[in-house]
């Protein structure tokens, strides 16, 4: 059965990437987010107002903001990886930010709103969106866990995120609200960054990080990474109502999913993460839409969404056996390099 496990769980990983190749030139523009280069790039770019650093995550631009401070804090002990900051590790999260920007799935499900389109406020989140919603553990969670782990150094200012509209309950928005709301959560992320901080050897000239090691980082990232979707995976059930169903099945297959990946310590690197994202949907699921028989949908993402479907139901079928058995599996590095391994064959096939 394990076997069986391994081949089902290595067969919905993959992302047939064959027919969208990045180009070599990664200066294109549409290997970043959208609006990338508009996002504040320095915690000083936000708003400062009573001595506080006000940030509006619920603006598609200023929530890409945090993302771009936390890249460009943590990209000097990622630059044996790769020119331009491209080896960094948490493009993941920004990219997948971006095609959910770019895909609609950060508007206003509902439409009682015009939060997030193109005649109203395009660059608004809105706090009825799944996809938004679970994504706020994902991004001011992270940034959160860098400001108090020192990852931008001393700074003058508090951080203050300003609440959503709604359901401000569900969310924390201070270091010092979050810590006391959801302290395992910000000890995950701050571990990961204390760990850059950590092999940071200043003694010398020049600057060495001789202790870093990729698999270390990308585990402490990945058991973070999982932590924040586990813990808002029940918070936010109730927004699946507002999309319809093939896209409610979608949103919580590819939750399922990330755990598989993360046991491979899957690289989210800029150019990986964008070849993966290749079989995403690029746009939202309606009711209309029959797997694997979508009309506008290639077949590798047709038979994507329909294997991530699958892995879904057998992992909730053997009442969570297949992800315990694929983590066993990846438990040492030669087992989570064979993982890789096999996504990345299945995906040049």
């Amino acid at each position: 059965f394990g076997v069986h496990a391994l081949l089902i769980v290595t067969l919905t990983l993959s992302p047939a990437t064959a027919t969208a190749q990045i180009d070599n030139d990664a200066t294109r523009e549409d290997v970043y987010p959208p609006l990338w280069d508009l996002a504040p790039e320095n915690l000083l770019d936000f708003l400062v107002k009573d001595k506080k650093i006000v940030i509006n995550a619920w603006n598609y631009q200023e929530r890409l903001g945090m993302y771009k401070n936390l890249l460009n804090s943590s990209a000097k002990y990622f630059t044996a990886f790769g020119s331009q900051n491209f080896g960094n590790i948490l493009w993941g999260l920004p990219l997948q930010h971006g095609w959910q920007f770019r895909t609609g799935r950060l508007t206003d499900p509902s439409s009682v709103t015009s939060c997030g389109y193109e005649d109203g406020d395009l660059l608004c989140i809105s706090v009825r969106s799944w996809w938004s919603c679970m994504n706020y553990y994902l991004a001011v969670i992270p940034f959160l866990g860098a400001v108090e782990a020192g990852l931008f150094g001393q700074l003058q200012y508090e951080i203050e995120i300003l609440p959503p509209e709604e359901r401000r309950a569900d969310f924390c928005y201070s270091v010092a609200d979050c810590r006391s709301r959801i302290p395992k959560l910000m000890d995950k992320w701050k571990a990961y960054f204390e760990y850059l901080l950590s092999t940071e050897h200043k003694a010398g000239s020049p600057v060495t990080f001789s202790s870093f090691k990729l698999d270390d980082a990308l585990c402490l990232m990945w058991r973070a990474h999982v932590a924040s979707i586990a813990y808002a995976l029940p918070k936010f059930q109730d927004s699946l109502k507002y999309l319809s169903d093939p896209e409610a099945d979608f949103g919580e297959d590819w939750a399922n999913a990330v755990d598989f990946i993360a046991a491979t310590h899957f690289s989210t690197d800029l150019q990986t993460t964008n070849q993966f994202q290749t079989f995403l949907p690029q746009r939202m699921l309606t009711e209309g839409d029959v797997l694997p028989s979508i009309s506008d949908f290639s077949p590798q993402q047709n038979r994507v969404l329909l294997s991530l479907r699958a892995l879904h139901k057998a992992n909730q079928f053997t009442g969570g056996l297949l992800l315990k058995l694929w983590q066993k599996a990846m438990s040492t590095e030669a087992g989570r390099r064979m993982g890789r391994k096999l996504i990345e064959d299945l995906a040049s096939s």
